[in-house]
């Protein structure tokens, strides 16, 4: 009898505990934020006020303490979150996390640098409930909506960007750089399966991904200067974004990183058609064997730095692991350099093709095989240390 009033108090007990779950959940990608993250809670939290929210941090495991930030705000309130990331790096993919990894009906997804309007977020929700649409996206470029303080240059890139995500999206949509917007999490998981998570702009993803067309609204908001921290966008930016249109625009037939590969083995191929020339410039077409080789070596040597640099961006190697990396990667593409350099000296001997084409064609022999061994064995589990 004892043991049955036990078991009685603790279920009872438990189902005093029960909550429900968030309403709605705010994403919030970071990176060396930790100056911000009181006043991003301050904001969400006042915006939100009478709402079951949660806030979710995920941070790609910042070296100023970011995610100790958050741990100490979080063992006050439940409803802050930290999901710190080691070892990955990346805007879209951290946002694909957060936003996975809560039970929420809508999710939204702003950024940490204050930069975002969070009074907005009541009208966002508030039009996902009411409205008719999927979607709810804080624009700059509607009326009321304004970049203010943004010099010539950024504002000339972000015009450009705009101009090619309007171009392949093929919608009225004004602003589809926003990474400030809501959306229902049902919408978002019927998706997931299909974004790049490549670049830094998940919402021109998350739209290109989507079988079904997305409703959606535009809502203004200003866009407010940076007060802590530095912008975070840089050449490998504007480089993933650029793989990410490619990759839509293609149906995601090729795999995202391989098409980055292969785009840096376009680069590879005129390093090597180049020395190549000069070799036999200066030494006369009896010395191929020897052009060949040299090429291949030189183009070999570039290749590896610019997809430590931008094909695997999210793994780059640093340190003695960069001489590593280099030495395994010329190790890997030794069997494909030799196709290269025997295939293009065979084609080249029979007399029935130039130079240019015999070196063509064994750059292509050796292209698959540098792929799959160096991904492994450069930059994946082989990599380690």
């Amino acid at each position: 009898m004892q043991v049955g009033n036990a078991s009685t108090s603790r279920s009872l007990a438990s189902e005093s505990d029960r909550r429900p779950g968030p309403l709605v959940a705010v994403v919030v990608p970071t990176f060396n934020e930790v100056s911000n993250i009181a006043r991003v809670v301050a904001g969400v939290e006042k915006a939100l006020s009478g709402t079951r929210w949660e806030l979710l941090f995920v941070d790609d495991d910042s070296r100023d303490g970011t995610a100790d930030a958050v741990r100490a705000l979080s063992a006050q309130d439940a409803r802050i979150r930290v999901l710190q990331r080691v070892g990955r790096r990346g805007l879209s993919s951290a946002c694909i996390e957060g936003m996975m990894a809560t039970s929420a009906t809508y999710i939204a997804v702003m950024d940490g640098d204050l930069q975002h309007d969070e009074s907005l977020l009541p009208a966002m929700l508030q039009t996902l409930e009411h409205g008719d649409c999927d979607l709810v996206i804080g624009s700059r470029y509607v009326d009321g909506g304004s970049t203010a303080g943004w010099d010539g240059r950024r504002q000339r890139i972000s015009d450009l960007a705009t101009s090619l995500g309007r171009l392949l999206l093929k919608r009225d949509l004004r602003d589809p750089m926003s990474g400030f917007f809501m959306l229902k999490a049902e919408v978002f998981r019927q998706c997931v399966g299909r974004l790049s998570g490549t670049g830094y702009k998940i919402l021109l993803d998350v739209l290109l991904s989507s079988e079904q067309s997305l409703r959606f609204k535009e809502l203004p908001y200003r866009f407010r200067s940076r007060r802590h921290g530095a912008s975070k966008l840089d050449s490998g930016v504007a480089w993933e974004y650029l793989l990410m249109l490619l990759h839509k625009a293609g149906g995601n037939r090729v795999p995202i990183r391989f098409l980055a590969f292969a785009l840096v083995g376009l680069v590879g191929v005129g390093v090597h058609m180049g020395v190549l020339a000069g070799v036999l410039l200066l030494t006369g077409q009896k010395f191929f064997l020897v052009g060949q080789t040299v090429a291949a070596l030189v183009a070999m040597s570039g290749n590896f730095h610019l997809n430590n640099i931008l094909t695997y961006r999210d793994r780059r190697l640093h340190g003695w692991r960069l001489l590593r990396g280099w030495a395994t990667f010329c190790l890997a593409c030794s069997i494909g350099g030799a196709g290269n350099v025997l295939a293009a000296d065979f084609l080249f001997s029979t007399g029935r093709v130039g130079w240019a084409t015999a070196a063509l064609a064994g750059i292509l022999v050796g292209a698959m095989w540098n792929y799959a061994s160096t991904s492994w064995l450069t930059w994946g589990r082989g990599s380690a240390s």
